[in-house]
């Protein structure tokens, strides 16, 4: 699936792949710096009804934000910072990508691909002007 959009349909965006994948717990999130994965990621966790602001998680590398009402949580990862499948590993983010009870949105995922699951969703994002992105599902 594929389609354009711009920063002020980013709130219908994030419906739109929450509604066309309801399984998708995991998604990873492909793009080049600068291109939206944050706002985003923003977006759908507000669409799932994040009580927490999400914000990026570059340093702290992992994010958790909780979901009302449901006890889940969405863990927000950004592996930009890491160095190889073995550092990820080293900092969690396989015992997360096998025990979450939630979501799992990674931004970076090509750092260790090999640990997403293979239910993992694909995003691929294309900067095509300042304001206007090209999505890529996979």
């Amino acid at each position: 699936m594929t389609w354009d959009y711009s920063f002020d349909e980013i709130e219908t965006t994030a419906t739109r792949i929450l509604e066309s994948y309801p399984h998708a717990k995991c998604i990873a999130f492909f793009a080049e710096m600068g291109s939206g994965k944050t706002t985003l990621i923003s977006a759908l966790c507000k669409a799932l009804g994040s009580i927490d602001t999400p914000n990026s998680p570059t340093f702290s590398i992992i994010n958790e934000y909780k979901l009302s009402g449901s006890g889940q949580s969405i863990f927000h990862m950004d592996w930009y910072r890491l160095k190889n499948t073995e550092d990820a590993i080293e900092t969690g983010v396989q015992d997360i990508l096998t025990n979450a009870d939630g979501y799992c949105f990674i931004e970076w995922p090509q750092i260790a691909e090999d640990l997403l699951p293979a239910n993992c969703l694909k995003i691929e994002l294309l900067l095509l002007t300042e304001n206007t992105r090209r999505i890529i599902i996979s």
